[in-house]
């Protein structure tokens, strides 16, 4: 078959690669010069298939009411105007809300879990078939309190996570700071923590723009600097896909004309802009923006910095080692498709990533800041979120119509494996896993817990 992937991330290169490994003719067209540009270029780097919880708990709605005036607040809702684009906000967080209970959570998760399970091993498979170096530590992940309150649930999740076959255990924090001495000088604030062995951490831009290169050899068009102008439809098919190649000189003179390129299958994997695209044909699907941010600072005494990834549940954000560097990333807000880091609200968010870094790990970064001297690579991408936080992967009621989206903040954990399964799908199988595929009537496998 000849298959159209709209997107170059790590979903949509995950696509083209497992569709390559089944014999398909593949094109990827991709509006940056590169892949893994926009969400996958500098995310949390963990592949966490153990940290999946969706946003949405009994315990959300009240929070986000609490930190809807807070410049730094884990989960920011911005309100727009409730017209238009608009619109969707808020008809997103009002499905939102019907997920903030007990039932839907526990639903959300299995799912999660499953899909993550998959994917990690599909990521090994890759791994060991290419080589692709992506400064990979597998060393698994931690994930540290400051708070009794927030500590003692910490058994809880543990246990839920066990039940669908995750070895996450609850662990004190002598045993956390055995695990990852790095955190000794932050110890005194630290009541304990939990810790997953299978977890593991990289770089996702560099895991994906080496597959994307591997594509490439392969036999795979990758159609960098172009648009996507529209998708062109014939009844209830799929016709062709419009594109336009963008200008590249320094004047901005582009004379080329548009593109169509017709194909048996056209997969959108364009991350939060999925579904303004998909609407345009009449398939309507709850994905929203959520702005994350990260930044990343020179290691300034590498033999004090982590080897184990790690989430700090106080501000709610993630850091993990890549190379001489640290990534830390976190927050969400949900306000639109805004990137700016020159807004007040932005450089508040990454002022406190700076802060937090230091305040764990003095010393150990060049976390000064521009005006100080330093010079951090702060960072703002979209995350394409869905209410439950399970991704749609599967076929549209548009014939010849995929999609891989809605990954949220699980990108480089899902991404191997949504690849995958898509792959799978258009070549007329359904993956062994419980999970609830777009259109396709899933299979049900039991998870088999594991043991710490």
């Amino acid at each position: 078959m000849k298959v159209v992937v709209l997107g170059a991330g790590i979903i949509g290169i995950s696509t083209a690669w497992h569709l390559l490994e089944r014999g398909h003719e593949v094109t990827v067209v991709e509006r940056q010069s590169d892949a893994a540009l926009e969400t996958s270029f500098a995310n949390a780097a963990q592949i966490s298939v153990s940290y999946c919880e969706p946003w949405a708990n009994k315990d959300a709605p009240l929070k986000a009411l609490k930190w809807m005036f807070r410049n730094d607040a884990p989960l920011l809702f911005r309100p727009q105007l409730p017209w238009g684009e608009g619109w969707q906000q808020w008809r997103w967080a009002l499905q939102f809300l019907a997920q903030c209970n007990d039932a839907a959570f526990e639903r959300n998760v299995q799912q999660l879990v499953a899909l993550g399970a998959y994917s990690h091993d599909a990521l090994k498979d890759v791994v060991r078939a290419t080589g692709i170096a992506f400064h990979r530590l597998e060393r698994g992940i931690a994930h540290y309190y400051t708070d009794p309150r927030a500590f003692d649930t910490a058994g809880d999740a543990a246990e839920l996570m066990r039940q669908y076959g995750v070895a996450r255990r609850v662990v004190s924090t002598a045993e956390l700071l055995k695990i990852e001495p790095a955190f000794a000088s932050f110890a005194h604030r630290i009541v304990g923590g939990t810790y997953t062995a299978s977890d593991e951490s990289g770089d996702a831009r560099v895991f994906t723009q080496a597959l994307a290169q591997r594509c490439s050899a392969r036999g795979a068009q990758l159609l960098y600097n172009h648009d996507v102008l529209r998708l062109e439809k014939t009844g209830n098919a799929i016709d062709s896909v419009a594109i336009h190649a963008r200008a590249t000189d320094a004047q901005g003179q582009n004379d080329a004309k548009t593109t169509r390129l017709k194909a048996d299958a056209v997969v959108v994997a364009c991350g939060s802009y999925s579904a303004p695209l998909l609407r345009t044909v009449g398939v309507d699907l709850p994905i929203y923006p959520g702005k994350g941010y990260s930044a990343t600072f020179k290691l300034r005494q590498p033999g004090r910095a982590p080897f184990v990834s790690a989430i700090d549940d106080e501000v709610k954000c993630a850091m993990s080692r890549l190379g001489d560097e640290l990534r830390v990333a976190g927050t969400i807000e949900v306000g639109g498709y805004d990137l700016s880091l020159t807004t007040p609200l932005a450089r508040a968010r990454c002022k406190m990533l700076a802060k937090r870094v230091e305040q764990v790990l003095p010393g150990v970064c060049d976390t000064r800041l521009e005006e100080e001297g330093g010079n951090p690579r702060f960072w703002a991408g979209l995350r394409p979120a869905t209410p439950t936080n399970i991704p749609y992967i599967g076929k549209t009621r548009v014939a010849r119509l995929w999609v891989n989206a809605g990954h949220g903040t699980l990108g480089w954990t899902h991404g191997a494996g949504s690849g995958k399964a898509l792959a799978e799908l258009i070549s007329g199988t359904v993956p062994e896993m419980a999970f609830g595929f777009y259109g396709v009537e899933r299979r049900r496998v039991q998870l088999k817990p594991q043991t710490a």
